[in-house]
């Protein structure tokens, strides 16, 4: 059977001003039916500073459900001086199926992203007790062996989905000596997949899926580029283009019904 791959779209970048949920969530939509089988959603105020009021938020995913059955992730992520608590605030929507799960901190720009494990531990234990889905969040190698003796406490999936994250100033570059290195440390049987923050070009991904990625992220969280010289107006269109590539590699795209069985998620 070909390798399917889930694209997640990540519409909102994290310097926009103005929070307006139907327009996102109408660019969610367009990004489904065009490939996108997941959407990555911080939480955010109309200010677009992150938050624990989930209004926007819900506001933004109810729309999106009402014209398609994407799959709903929350971050409990981000650069801010929120609680922990605050930040798990997500997992208690009845619409969310998976999160993103950070493990540890690290330097972003001129931030310090701060994930201490008592945090981790956390957002560990209620992810699990609300049946969320975690796609784990890793900036360095480190990280990979936090989630494994991490397993040995926790009852987490079983495989658990790792989310390679590349490009950050301060974190593992956007290099394919990168990826490769960290792949090698997730251990076989596991899922992973790829974030490429900055990205330009597609070498990144389409060595990801050569290797075996079963998750791209695109969006404008991450990245406006198609390419060095060109930008675009919409999340669709990046989304169009990487499920091009996908396909281009001899794969298929993953429904979020496919999606949700690869993840082990109802």
């Amino acid at each position: 059977m070909p390798q399917k791959v889930l694209i997640s779209v990540a519409p909102v970048n994290a310097a926009d001003r103005h929070i307006d949920p139907l327009a996102i969530a109408k660019d969610v939509i367009e990004s489904a039916k065009l490939g996108a089988g997941q959407v990555h959603l911080h939480i955010r105020d109309k200010q677009g500073a992150l938050t624990p009021d989930l209004s926007l938020f819900r506001e933004t995913v109810r729309y999106i459900r009402q014209e398609s059955d994407i799959i709903i992730q929350a971050s409990t992520g981000g650069v801010s001086n929120l609680t922990i608590e605050e930040r798990c605030a997500p997992l208690y929507d009845d619409l969310v199926e998976t999160c993103s799960l950070n493990v540890g901190s690290v330097n972003l720009g001129e931030a310090v992203y701060l994930n201490p494990i008592k945090d981790v531990r956390y957002c560990v234990s209620e992810l699990i007790r609300q049946q969320v889905f975690p796609e784990i969040e890793v900036f360095e190698i480190g990280m990979i062996d936090t989630v494994l003796d991490l397993m040995k406490t926790y009852d987490l999936p079983n495989p658990v989905l790792f989310n390679i994250v590349l490009g950050h100033k301060g974190a593992a570059p956007a290099t394919v000596q990168a990826l490769k290195a960290l792949r090698s440390f997730i251990p076989e049987g596991m899922l992973w997949g790829v974030t490429h923050f900055g990205r330009r070009d597609d070498s990144i991904f389409a060595e990801a899926v050569r290797l075996g990625a079963c998750t791209l992220r695109v969006g404008f969280e991450d990245s406006d580029y198609l390419d060095p010289d060109t930008r675009v107006r919409t999340n669709a269109e990046l989304v169009a283009h990487t499920a091009r590539l996908v396909r281009s590699l001899g794969c298929e795209v993953a429904t979020p019904a496919q999606a949700r069985e690869m993840l082990g998620i109802s």
